[in-house]
């Protein structure tokens, strides 16, 4: 009886299950990378505004301090964008004439608010208060990266679920006193030092990645 087999069949079949293996795993790490990449998160991305307001002028240059344009940051769970009246308070006095913020004389007079671009925005089955995290030691600075080093405000963090949970299981890194929320360049804390203001502000851990912490 002929034989329809050669005896290297075997080792092709070997070659072609392995080669096959290996094959699935790369697109799988592939697909995985390429799901976390900035492409896909947004991270690093300058999105266009109807003015090209820098937070480096005006944070790092002025010492301006977020709540004053960001009013509602420790009060709701929606930071608050400026309004135009906001803007006037220094622009009716300064510049008052530069071309630059035409669009917000603009909006100023014919009373119509600029469209300001979100640069963090999550999506609606994510539940997310900065009241919350505001209130409790998370300063602007650890989510939204050095405001004041940019000319145009740029997206700094992912906003991926692994993002938020890394920082949900151990919280204490992110954390200062209320006096520093705001603050710029602030120096991490020591181990024990971040420790005692987990107590202080009374953050249960074991309860910040329960599900319906962030999805309710």
């Amino acid at each position: 009886m002929a034989q329809v087999f050669q005896p290297r069949s075997n080792a092709i079949v070997r070659i072609v299950f392995i080669g096959g293996a290996c094959l699935a795993v790369a697109v799988l790490v592939m697909a995985v990378a390429f799901s976390g990449s900035p492409y896909v998160t947004g991270a690093e991305s300058v999105p266009q505004q109807p003015v090209p307001f820098s937070h480096q002028h005006h944070v790092g240059g002025l010492g301006i301090d977020c709540r004053y344009c960001h009013t509602s940051v420790d009060r709701s769970s929606f930071a608050g964008i400026p309004d135009t009246q906001t803007c006037m308070t220094c622009h009716s006095q300064l510049w008052t004439n530069a071309d630059i913020l035409a669009p917000v004389r603009e909006s100023f007079t014919e009373d119509r608010p600029l469209a300001w671009k979100r640069v963090y925005d999550l999506p609606d089955y994510v539940y997310f208060n900065h009241q919350s995290h505001v209130n409790n030691g998370v300063g602007c600075e650890s989510c939204h990266g050095r405001l004041d080093r940019m000319p145009l405000t740029q997206k700094k963090s992912s906003l991926s679920m692994k993002w938020c949970l890394d920082c949900h299981r151990n919280p204490s890194p992110e954390l200062r006193p209320s006096g520093a929320i705001t603050a710029m360049g602030f120096e991490d804390l020591s181990p024990e030092e971040s420790g005692q203001l987990v107590a202080h502000y009374g953050i249960k851990t074991d309860r910040l990645i329960e599900c319906m912490t962030c999805h309710r």
